[in-house]
């Protein structure tokens, strides 16, 4: 019994799920200033379910792709640990859970009189994640533009479930991930260009290793910097910068923009996965500066 435990829990990739809900958990941080214990909980739960419902979906989808990747391969679908099946059913219900759950944040405030704020960016989330990134990763670079979106949600859901509204302070910490996602993603199609290749995924800029995805690293890596540091820029009553974190935020952007001409100068694999490694640093140390500037 604890091996098929094992299994579904590897469908969930809980490592990547856990880093989506602390956005979320840092966005309810940032907008709340009185909150409902139970709200947080309903967050943090409902967010790790509908994350993991993505992903286990996502890995029925590409149960075939993923078998000719070495990094993939060993995930429960293609060593056929669980059939398709089994992982649709789970994911679904994890899913339909955790949308429940998001639906119970701030349900007074609803779309179309059924979906709290809350379930309904879960909602978009989900759909846009599985039905249109996971299948236009075999077409299209322009899967990186729409993945980026759901991508993105995590930070403003956290913010629209503490406030039950969405503005420029909701759009600040969206942009500010949308953003981050494409030096990320493609520092990580750059060294796994040859894997995703492969597989059939059309997953680099260009679709080769030059300037051009290098070119939009730096541009996408820029924005974000300056858009991390607008609150200081542009403080507003919900969400603002004191000097000292906005020194701190701005450095932290222009290392990780430096990373991104480094990859422009070398164009190899070793820039690339500095890049790759700063990205995974970047946003949480961010989110964590944001956070103690609010509250000390």
């Amino acid at each position: 019994m604890l091996p098929i435990i094992k299994y579904y829990f590897q469908l969930l990739k809980f490592r990547l799920s856990i880093t989506v809900v602390f956005s979320a958990f840092t966005g309810f941080l940032l907008g709340a200033d009185n909150f409902l214990t139970y709200d947080l909980i309903y967050l943090i739960i409902g967010g790790l379910f509908v994350t993991g419902s993505a992903n286990g979906l996502n890995q029925v989808l590409e149960r075939e792709f993923d078998g000719l990747m070495t990094r993939t391969a060993p995930r429960p679908l293609p060593s056929s640990n669980l059939t398709a099946i089994q992982a649709t059913i789970f994911s679904l219900i994890i899913g339909f859970i955790g949308l429940y759950l998001l639906n119970l944040i701030n349900s007074q405030g609803s779309f179309f009189g059924l979906l709290s704020k809350s379930c309904f960016f879960g909602l978009i989330s989900m759909i846009l994640y599985v039905l249109s990134y996971t299948p236009l990763k075999r077409l299209s670079t322009i899967s990186i533009f729409v993945g980026a979106i759901p991508g993105a949600i995590p930070f403003l859901l956290g913010w629209v479930a503490a406030t039950d509204d969405f503005g420029l302070s909701a759009g600040v910490l969206f942009a500010i991930q949308f953003f981050w996602q494409f030096p990320h993603f493609i520092s990580i199609s750059w060294v796994q260009h040859d894997q995703y290749k492969k597989a059939g995924f059309k997953m680099l800029f260009g679709g080769m290793k030059n300037t051009y995805p290098a070119v939009i690293s730096i541009c996408t890596s820029s924005l974000m910097t300056f858009i991390s540091v607008f609150p200081y820029i542009y403080p507003t009553q919900e969400l603002n910068l004191s000097f000292v974190a906005f020194i701190i935020v701005l450095f932290l952007g222009i290392w990780f923009t430096a990373n991104s001409f480094l990859l422009y100068r070398q164009l190899n694999d070793n820039a690339a996965k500095k890049l790759m490694f700063s990205s995974f640093f970047y946003l949480p140390l961010i989110q964590i500066i944001y956070i103690i500037d609010k509250f000390f």
